[in-house]
């Protein structure tokens, strides 16, 4: 059964950074969108970025902070989160879809346990 595993996750200052890793399971990230998504505390999850053959993409709140990257030869998915805000906590969630092309979050078929991001003093 095809899965993702996220890790990385911490707690931090803010404007400190981590790096959040996204390790696939039963499928190669060069052949689907990889998203990551944020849910914090009382809110809905939201899609902050996602990478696909040749395209990335980020929401407009984590824009110049976030990276989105991949290693195929890993076949890994990592986001670097620099300058980190108290609003940047959450539940980050690493998800899957079969497709060449990022996705709305309710079309992504394989997702992570999430991990936990808290920024705070």
């Amino acid at each position: 059964q095809a899965h993702v595993v996220e890790s990385g996750g911490g707690w931090v200052q803010p404007g400190g950074s981590l790096r959040l890793s996204c390790a696939p399971f039963g499928l190669l990230v060069n052949y689907y969108a990889i998203g990551w998504f944020r849910q914090a505390p009382g809110k809905e999850r939201e899609g902050i970025s996602c990478i696909s053959r040749g395209t990335t993409y980020y929401t407009d709140s984590v824009k110049g902070r976030f990276t989105i990257s991949r290693d195929n030869i890993k076949n890994m998915v990592y986001l670097q989160l620099d300058r980190l805000q108290t609003e940047d906590t959450g539940v980050y969630f690493c998800a899957a879809v079969d497709s060449y092309q990022c996705s709305p979050l309710s079309d992504y078929q394989y997702w992570g346990q999430g991990t936990q991001v808290t920024v705070s003093s």
